[in-house]
């Protein structure tokens, strides 16, 4: 079987063997999926079926982050809601299989908008509708109601927006490649205007257009992925995420290709309004949320930084993210005294 940089087929034949006879039909093909900036995602196949493999970083694996159960518990969960995901297939908790736990879904056929390729396949019509459909998917999902679909106990809403603030500082704190002064200022100015907390849902914690991907035809969201943050708590954190993932997009700025109101994109502001539309949140304190967001994009940007120095991500495009986090540590204290 050929190598595959952090599956070994071999080993992931022996365990599909043995934990699902039959599943497995011929000898195992893979290939890493672009796009992956934190866990990896590669396409699987065996001459019959094809799924999609999860599977932490290779390296540096910080506490809390990475979770391959939560992922799979989370996808399995919300199978029969109206939010889109692909099926569940299995999980393996035994790290001796592939050097960390990961998980099966089924493949899904459809179009990620994350390369300039792709987005050539939009017109500012169907731009505009992309959006719109990304915006009513994160409706619905902050409108599931948890212990129906058997999340009750997936995450602790109360003081969930101060324990985040604490959680990412010390997620910063195992990243750090370099000590940053704007660092402190802005954890001082986050954790001293805490707003109150929206009611719980649940986060899908790094929703953006590019982590959705829709049906080839266009015609609607086929499966929303990458859950790897995914827990119970305030879901304007969602919004606040969603607003700085665009406004980046808005320049072709950083992890987001480039798309702007001027391509038919939606400009945040017209987001937001139409999250307001379809649900009954209230979003006066939004630009608390929004600062926070770029905090915490920042953390992650640090965190694929310290993995790229040591040479340990799988792909290309990751020489820029340490560049890019003093100046959105710049943006989250901007954003979060202006209010």
């Amino acid at each position: 079987m050929p190598e595959l940089p952090g599956v070994d087929l071999t080993a992931l034949a022996g365990w599909l063997d043995a934990a699902h006879p039959g599943l497995r039909r011929g000898e195992l093909s893979g290939e890493v999926i672009a796009g992956g900036k934190s866990n990896l995602t590669y396409r699987i196949g065996d001459g019959s079926s094809t799924w999609a493999l999860r599977r932490p970083p290779l390296a540096h694996v910080l506490p809390t982050a990475h979770d391959m159960v939560r992922e799979f518990r989370v996808i399995s969960a919300l199978a029969d809601t109206s939010v889109p995901v692909a099926r569940a297939v299995a999980l393996c908790t035994d790290p001796a299989v592939l050097g960390a736990p990961f998980y099966l879904m089924g493949f899904v056929d459809g179009l990620v908008f994350d390369r300039p390729d792709a987005l050539a396949r939009l017109d500012p019509p169907a731009a505009r509708t992309a959006c719109e459909q990304l915006v009513d998917t994160l409706v619905r999902l902050h409108a599931v109601d948890p212990a129906r679909v058997g999340l009750a106990d997936f995450g602790r809403p109360e003081g969930f927006l101060a324990r985040q603030v604490r959680r990412w500082h010390q997620q910063w704190q195992a990243s750090e490649t370099r000590p940053l002064d704007v660092l402190p200022a802005v954890v001082e100015r986050l954790t001293s205007t805490v707003p109150d907390q929206s009611a719980p849902a649940i986060v899908h914690g790094d929703y953006r257009l590019t982590n959705v991907m829709f049906r080839p035809d266009l015609t609607g969201i086929a499966a929303v992925v990458d859950w790897e943050m995914a827990t119970l708590g305030d879901p304007l954190t969602d919004v606040g995420l969603l607003v700085v993932y665009q406004s980046l997009a808005a320049d072709g700025d950083f992890v987001m290709p480039r798309m702007s109101p001027d391509d038919g994109f939606l400009a945040p502001a017209e987001l937001v309004a139409r999250y307001a539309a379809g649900s009954p949140r209230e979003l006066a304190e939004l630009d608390w949320y929004v600062g926070f967001g770029y905090f915490k994009l920042a953390v992650v940007a640090e965190g694929i930084h310290h993995r790229f120095l040591q040479g340990k991500t799988v792909g290309t495009g990751f020489d820029h993210f340490g560049a890019a986090v003093p100046r959105l540590l710049e943006t989250a204290l901007q954003t979060v005294a202006a209010r």
